[in-house]
């Protein structure tokens, strides 16, 4: 069975998450993270495409993406092959750094972008590390997430 076609249209605004391959990092620090900024800066002028938000945690990264021309799929191709490219020289690692496929929602962006971008700057939340700490503590570590879009 072939995988469904990708919803693709001038102006339309996506939620974007994908994994590591087996939930395994794809950004062993600051650098890597780092550097998918840059890829993704690059990437987003090469192909005209708007990000609204981000969020990049060890093992999977989220993006709220705006595409003014329907090439979506031709972005991300660009973005995960030139990383993965970048973090298996660095890491002296071979084969796919991204596990599967990309997941990808259209969002009606005047009703859902606002709670779509909760969602995505609160995802840090949801670490195992922090479910146990007072809500303060969690709190500060959100605004001290500097791999996020929140502040």
């Amino acid at each position: 069975m072939s995988r469904p076609l990708r919803i693709q249209y001038p102006g339309a605004f996506y939620y974007i998450t994908q994994h590591g391959n087996s939930s395994l990092k794809i950004f062993a620090g600051d650098e890597d993270r780092r550097a998918f900024v840059d890829i993704l800066a690059h990437s987003m002028t090469t192909y005209g495409v708007i990000l609204h938000g981000f969020t990049l945690l060890t093992n999977h990264f989220h993006l709220i993406l705006e595409t003014p021309r329907p090439n979506l799929s031709e972005f991300m191709r660009r973005l995960g092959i030139t990383y993965a490219g970048y973090y298996n020289r660095r890491h002296r690692h071979r084969g796919n750094v991204c596990g599967g496929r990309y997941k990808s929602i259209v969002i009606d962006a005047d009703r859902y972008l606002g709670p779509v971008s909760c969602y995505l700057h609160l995802n840090p939340l949801r670490l195992r590390s922090l479910q146990r700490r007072r809500l303060a503590d969690r709190l500060d570590y959100l605004a001290s997430c500097k791999w996020s879009s929140h502040n």
